[in-house]
C-alpha cells in the first residue's frame, strides 16, 4: 500500500507540472503541440537520469524510484495526449506535422533516455 502512495504522489505532481508546461508552451495560434513534445522529451531525459542513478550503486531506494520514475515521470509524460494530437494531425490532413511530431517524439525521447543514462555514467 505504501508503494501506491509514492506512485500516486509522484504522478500527481508530474501531472500538475505537465498541465502547467502545456499552458505555457501550447499556443492556440500554433498548430504544433510544443508542450506535450517538451514534456515527453524532458520526461524521457529525467527517467534516464533517475533510472541510471538508481542502477548506479543502488543510488535510490525503491520508494524514491517509484515516486520519481513511475509516479512523477509517468504523470509528467503522456502517450495518450501524444496519440490524440497525432490523430488530429491525420484528421486535418496535416501529414507533415504528423510525421515531424511522431518521428521527432520517438527519436528525441529515446535519445533523451540514452543521454540521461550516459550523463549518470559520467558522474
Amino acid at each position: 500500500m505504501k508503494q501506491l502512495v509514492f506512485v500516486f504522489l509522484g504522478g500527481g505532481i508530474g501531472s500538475m507540472l505537465r498541465y502547467l508546461v502545456g499552458k505555457w508552451l501550447n499556443n492556440p495560434n500554433v498548430d504544433f503541440p510544443y508542450g506535450t513534445f517538451f514534456a515527453n522529451v524532458i520526461g524521457s531525459l529525467l527517467i534516464g537520469i533517475i533510472l541510471g542513478y538508481a542502477a548506479k550503486n543502488d543510488g535510490l531506494t525503491q520508494e524514491q524510484t517509484l515516486f520519481l520514475a513511475t509516479g512523477f515521470c509517468g504523470g509528467f509524460t503522456t502517450f495518450s495526449t501524444f496519440a490524440y494530437e497525432n490523430q488530429e494531425f491525420l484528421k486535418s490532413g496535416d501529414l507533415s506535422s504528423f510525421a515531424l511530431y511522431s518521428i521527432g517524439s520517438f527519436a528525441f525521447g529515446i535519445l533523451a533516455v540514452i543521454g540521461g543514462m550516459y550523463l549518470i555514467k559520467l558522474i
